[in-house]
């Protein structure tokens, strides 16, 4: 089954109106149609519809502002009209939530259509829920998720920004740690004064700590004036420690220090001076394992860890994916004034499958990667990388011989077409290892075309 959700044919054809129906039923989507044209909206609301396909004179006649009040029961619904090519809606104000197919009817290109729609839809959901405030998903306009884990995160950053205590951010790498700790400090008191970060594992470790206190002229080669540190840059506000765990231990003895006595002495200098900075922590590493190893000071670690928290990797918040691909999509389209739709529904469902072993980040990247390479339409499997294709399964079909002749008792021509084609698609797949775009070269289709072939027959590679 489709998940493009509900779908309502409204046509006074019944002949029509059946065939459009069998048709999208045999595609995999959830049909129905209106038994009575007085109760449409009733049955839109009721039924949860979210795509409407109609004939528009008959639509006409039965709600000259169908839109409108449709638009009052479903923000986020659709309309697919077909129709004579001179067939308009009486008030056309939502050109993005209508589509309109001339006759006579081609069931591919309303295939399409319905694809199309339903990625339509779907992204309008995500700004009605916005608009409506009924599922809160950002945090200072950065933090982006309605999965349960990070809903839970969302409030205790809240609660955290609220007190001046140390707090340590552990999670992956490409999680988000920095925008949980800028979220923390644009929420709290002194979100006027500076959020200064610092990512530990890239500066030298002879430069760190000169980058950390500061300097006095003269304290080593090149020392050529006096030079203000991290810390102080971050006086009455926020210093955010990145990678912490990669930080050496002689080191790590002057911030402990630091939190302890709220003083530092900068590199060459034996005047202490004071500081009123709330430090923030982030790592990818385990420190308490860094700690039984003595890789970590215990001390450091206890001071460090008075709040923690734990971002969650991508794979444990799949449903926050095309939150993120929305908001991604409409950031690059605006920098790069591109025009990109969206992801195809079969896209969607793709990258929801896949693990994200570089977390936020990869994601953030993969989009970034496939609006400068197509600057408009809609983003269809066929756009993505090969590796975000591999992990894809499906119902194991063995391949079946094709015959040259004709059986004394007659054959069913479609049931041998449909075996002699399942046949070459399994050979093609069978010569390039699974390469579904080489296979695609072999047999003369797009690969897009393969992989549809394959979804809807249940093929997949085998080398049994």
């Amino acid at each position: 089954m489709h998940s493009a959700g509900r779908i309502l044919i409204v046509d006074r054809d019944r002949k029509s109106r059946d065939l459009v129906s069998a048709f999208l039923t045999y595609q995999g989507y959830d049909v129905i149609h209106s038994e009575n044209d007085a109760l449409i909206f009733d049955t839109i609301r009721d039924q949860e519809v979210v795509i409407v396909i109609a004939e528009l004179t008959h639509l006409r006649s039965i709600a000259p502002a169908f839109m409108e009040q449709a638009k009052k029961i479903s923000p986020a619904l659709v309309l697919i009209g077909h129709g004579s090519n001179d067939e308009k809606l009486p008030h056309p104000t939502h050109t993005d939530s209508f589509f309109f197919l001339p006759q006579p009817l081609n069931l591919d290109e309303l295939e399409s259509l319905v694809m199309r729609a339903a990625e339509s839809q779907a992204l309008r959901l995500l700004d009605t829920a916005d608009d409506n405030g009924r599922h809160p998903h950002k945090l200072c306009s950065a933090m982006i998720g309605k999965s349960a884990p990070m809903l839970t995160l969302f409030d205790m950053i809240v609660k955290i920004a609220e007190s001046t205590a140390t707090v340590l951010i552990q999670g992956e790498s490409g999680t988000g740690k920095e925008l949980a700790a800028r979220a923390i400090h644009q929420l709290s008191d002194r979100s006027s004064r500076n959020f200064v970060p610092v990512n530990c594992a890239a500066i030298p470790d002879d430069l760190l700590e000169s980058e950390l206190f500061g300097h006095v002229k003269g304290s080593f080669t090149g020392a050529y004036a006096n030079r203000a540190g991290r810390f102080e840059m971050a006086d009455k506000g926020t210093l955010f420690l990145d990678e912490i765990g990669d930080m050496k231990p002689s080191l790590q003895v002057k911030i402990l220090r630091a939190l302890q006595g709220k003083e530092f002495e900068p590199v060459g200098s034996s005047k202490p001076q004071k500081v009123d900075v709330r430090i923030i922590a982030a790592t990818n590493k385990d420190l308490e394992q860094l700690v039984a190893s003595r890789d970590f000071r215990e001390d450091l670690y206890y001071r460090l860890s008075v709040i923690p928290i734990t971002i969650p990797p991508l794979r444990e918040r799949r449903e926050d994916i095309p939150l993120l691909i929305h908001s991604f999509l409409t950031r690059f389209n605006s920098d790069r004034k591109h025009a990109v739709k969206g992801f195809s529904r079969e896209t969607l469902d793709i990258l929801c499958s896949y693990g994200w072993p570089g977390n936020v980040r990869e994601l953030e990247n993969l989009v970034e990667r496939v609006v400068i390479l197509k600057d408009s339409g809609f983003i269809t499997p066929d756009d993505l990388p090969e590796k975000y294709l591999a992990g894809q399964t499906q119902v194991q079909v063995p391949p079946l011989p094709a015959t040259d002749e004709l059986p004394a008792g007659g054959i069913c021509l479609n049931s041998a077409v449909e075996a002699f084609e399942n046949n070459l698609i399994q050979q093609a797949l069978l010569r390039t290892k699974g390469n579904k775009k080489e296979a695609a070269a072999l047999l003369k289709l797009k690969r897009t075309t393969l992989i549809e072939k394959l979804k809807k027959k249940n093929l997949v590679y085998s080398e049994e």
